[in-house]
């Protein structure tokens, strides 16, 4: 079987037990997520941390890392450009006003409600995938917009993966484009 559809098979496979998570046991593990990702150094000492909205199963982020964050920290969110295939980042100072529905229906800031937040200040990312191994390794969604933001934008940033146990495999059929994770968060606690 070829990289590409081991790949795909297990983004299958795993997106499909993540989605049969009720929104209560989502809810729930994504607060001890939470809550184990604030006992982090890296977390702590940030000033400025980029954070995917969550979309669909995934772990969900805010509020829940808004009730963790550190003081003075500035919140930083996604824009996902198709055609370039990019993400360029804005300041989420009031997601109330600030937030639409964007690219697939994902939470995205609207650029006129927002400052734009300029990528090599960001301190740590905290990253979204289908699955991820116990070494660092992650698959995204396949269109590798986080891969070639992190590499080419942020390279100087915290690299940390939110993750459902049931996300986390041994290892991964890793590509040379795919980004490393300094960290991986799960209920469970932190893996590396």
């Amino acid at each position: 079987m070829q990289i590409e559809e081991q790949r795909r098979r297990l983004r299958d496979t795993v997106l499909a037990a993540r989605d049969g998570l009720s929104p209560a046991r989502r809810r729930e593990k994504s607060g001890a997520i939470h809550a184990a990702l604030a006992g982090l150094d890296a977390v702590r000492r940030a000033r400025v941390i980029m954070v995917y909205l969550h979309f669909r199963s995934e772990v969900e982020t805010l509020p829940a890392l808004a009730a963790h964050l550190p003081a003075g920290c500035r919140l930083a969110v996604p824009l996902t450009r198709v055609k370039g295939k990019r993400l360029e980042v804005f300041q989420l100072t009031d997601p109330d006003r600030q937030l639409r529905p964007g690219y697939c229906g994902i939470p995205e800031p609207d650029p006129a409600a927002s400052q734009p937040q300029e990528p090599g200040e960001i301190d740590l990312v905290l990253v979204p995938g289908s699955v991820f191994d116990r070494r660092g390794g992650r698959l995204g969604y396949g269109g590798g917009y986080y891969d070639r933001f992190l590499a080419q934008q942020a390279p100087q940033a915290v690299r940390i993966g939110l993750a459902f146990d049931l996300q986390v495999v041994d290892s991964l059929p890793l590509l040379p484009h795919d980004q490393q994770l300094h960290h991986l968060v799960t209920e469970s606690g932190v893996i590396r």
